[in-house]
């Protein structure tokens, strides 16, 4: 989850390598340190903490050259100090690395060198790739690298640089993401395309088992097992720098919030047509081929698994296919039972998650054909999986993610519907009301939007709770969910969901005077039920806030807050009722006065398992 940054050409090296670092915060703030070639000497700056300590530092002593890699961590080993920031050295200081991800054999490892006398100055797993390196240096970066890479267990992304070969940038890819970009004379080297938008939009996506050696006159990639040239595309990429920019909007989770109806927008283009059919250019390749699916799995971490419990509901209720949805931690851990007519589908905001990619990977391994539903189409899951729907949400910065959810949620939605029309099991009717209620979506959205100071001074109201409970049934369940997860991650107040029916078998034993809670009531056939359990937690004290839709005024008798949402299909309403529940959390944490962006110990990218 940590983030790399390079560069090689004839600009001054420093700004460049700040500037990227500083797109890739989100993936890791423990830490952040740069190495740049001095004068054919590889002079290293780092400091625990933001970024910003590190460019303070900076200021006052400038690395200048035109060569040099970056690096901003999340910590896996070792705690977060000067230290333990990469970038790391061995002993001679000659070879110099930046690596996310995790050697899993580094023990064993360090143990190894050690005995040959090795002195380790830090607590990672990453050094011992720079001591390996020294050892296995016979004149040529390049083989000394298939030699490290040989003893290395684990994912890892690589930068490596040495004062024995100046004019040379060294990048491996296993199991962690990295890309080259390419511009006149120069090439930079990142974790992420957004760390290089503002500077070139070709770019090489580098698979696993790939190694690339960047010079000024240009790189080579090859595959690590063979030797042989990578078949590497140069890619363009359609991103604009403007859209990993905050703009006017004080912090990018703001931003992103506002931005879902365009994201809602985007998600549909192309994919309803003038017959007011879902259709996916994209999956033209498979037609016919889900007619034999018997079975979906749905695998996913965090957001992107709440967003496939709502999508397990919508695809069950409209397909007639079982569905189930499980935590991508957990999923090929429990031997699930996988056929050739088994769909899985995983949902990856990054398309990086490593998690769902080792899913991924078993559900192939056993025959199952996977369908990725991702924000990334250049990504590891979109490049492994056989189907791929790209949800179109624009870069995502803020850790916590809400537009890229909403646009899996519509995802979810179009492919049920579309799968519906191959199998031929949803009404005419039922499916112009969907489709209808689809395009209604982003209108609908920027309404809720229009009155965020309703919410703003509800979540100004409960920044002083020790913890607060969501609560409701069916899909406004799934959405409680999410809606907790993202007051936790921000505010860090603690806050569980609970199925609005399960209060009475323990959890009624927390509700005191004057807890929070917030209570989601948009279906219409569970209305009642959830009205009974919010008189429930009322008679226990509790200060309820109640999320409905319009027209329901009568929750106004059973709770002391509401907010309204505008009507839609129930199906259609985990959409809407999302949004309040962003901007609760938002505004709690704003008043709060937290990094909103990035949240204590979390980044947004995870990469190791």
């Amino acid at each position: 989850m940590c983030g790399i940054v390079g560069y090689i050409g004839k600009r001054d090296v420093q700004p460049i390598l700040l500037n990227g670092l500083s797109k890739l915060e989100y993936r890791g703030y423990d830490s952040a340190g740069i190495a740049v070639l001095v004068q054919d000497q590889v002079k290293i700056s780092k400091a625990e903490g933001r970024l910003a300590n590190l460019s303070v530092q900076l200021d006052k002593q400038p690395l200048i050259g035109s060569i040099g890699i970056g690096h901003t961590r999340w910590a896996t080993h070792g705690r977060p100090s000067d230290a333990n920031s990469h970038p790391h050295t061995d002993m001679s200081g000659k070879f110099t690395v930046v690596h996310n991800g995790i050697v899993e054999n580094y023990m064993e490892l360090k143990k190894e060198l050690e005995d040959k006398g090795v002195t380790f100055t830090s607590e990672t797993d990453t050094e011992v790739i720079a001591h390996l390196l020294a050892e296995h240096y016979e004149g040529d970066i390049y083989i000394a690298m298939l030699a490290v890479i040989q003893r290395l267990q684990g994912a890892y992304s690589l930068g490596v640089m040495t004062e024995y070969e100046p004019d040379k940038l060294v990048a491996v890819r296993q199991s962690s993401p990295l890309v080259i970009g390419e511009g006149q004379g120069e090439y930079f080297l990142a974790s992420d395309i957004s760390a290089l938008i503002e500077h070139t939009r070709k770019v090489y996506i580098l698979e696993d088992g790939d190694l690339a050696i960047l010079t000024q006159e240009g790189i080579s990639i090859t595959k690590v097992e063979t030797g042989e040239p990578a078949a590497c595309k140069l890619l363009h990429i359609d991103w604009s720098a403007d859209q990993v920019e905050k703009g006017p909007f004080e912090h990018f989770m703001l931003k992103e919030i506002h931005e879902q109806p365009l994201t809602l927008r985007n998600t549909m283009l192309g994919r309803i047509n003038d017959q007011d059919e879902v259709s996916f250019p994209e999956l033209a390749h498979a037609a016919g081929e889900f007619q034999q699916v018997d079975k979906i799995f749905i695998v996913a971490c965090g957001t992107a698994y709440h967003a496939g419990l709502v999508g397990s509901t919508v695809l069950e209720k409209l397909t007639r296919i079982p569905v189930q949805c499980d935590i991508a931690s957990e999923f090929r851990y429990r031997d699930p039972i996988i056929t050739e007519r088994t769909l899985v589908i995983v949902v990856s905001q990054s398309g990086e998650t490593a998690d769902t990619l080792a899913a991924l990977q078993e559900s192939r391994r056993q025959g199952a054909k996977v369908l990725a539903i991702t924000n990334v189409p250049t990504s590891s899951v979109a490049r492994d999986a056989d189907y791929v729907i790209a949800t179109k949400a624009g870069p995502e910065i803020a850790v916590a993610s809400t537009k890229a959810y909403t646009a899996q949620l519509l995802a979810f939605y179009l492919f049920s519907i579309y799968l519906a029309q191959e199998r031929k099991t949803l009404s005419d009717e039922l499916h112009t009301e969907l489709i209808q209620g689809l395009k209604s979506l982003p209108v609908q959205v920027e309404k809720v939007l229009e009155n965020a100071n309703e919410v703003k001074r509800y979540a100004e109201s409960i920044k002083d709770a020790d913890s607060l409970f969501f609560i409701g049934r069916g899909l406004d369940y799934a959405v409680a969910l999410e809606g907790s997860l993202k007051l936790k991650e921000i505010s860090y107040i603690h806050s569980e969901a609970y199925a609005a029916g399960e209060l009475k078998h323990g959890t009624l034993a927390l509700i005191e005077k004057d807890t929070p809670v917030i209570a989601l009531a948009t279906h219409m056939d569970l209305y009642e039920k959830t009205v009974s359990n919010i008189k429930e937690v009322k008679a226990r004290g509790a200060h309820v806030m109640g999320i409905t839709v319009e027209g329901n005024v009568g929750l106004l008798n059973s709770v002391d807050e509401i907010c309204f949402i505008p009507p839609t299909l129930q199906l259609l309403a985990p959409i809407l009722a999302v949004v309040p529940l962003q901007l609760i959390s938002y505004y709690a944490s704003l008043s709060l006065g937290n990094d909103i962006d990035k949240p204590r110990n979390l980044a947004k990218s995870v990469t190791v398992e």
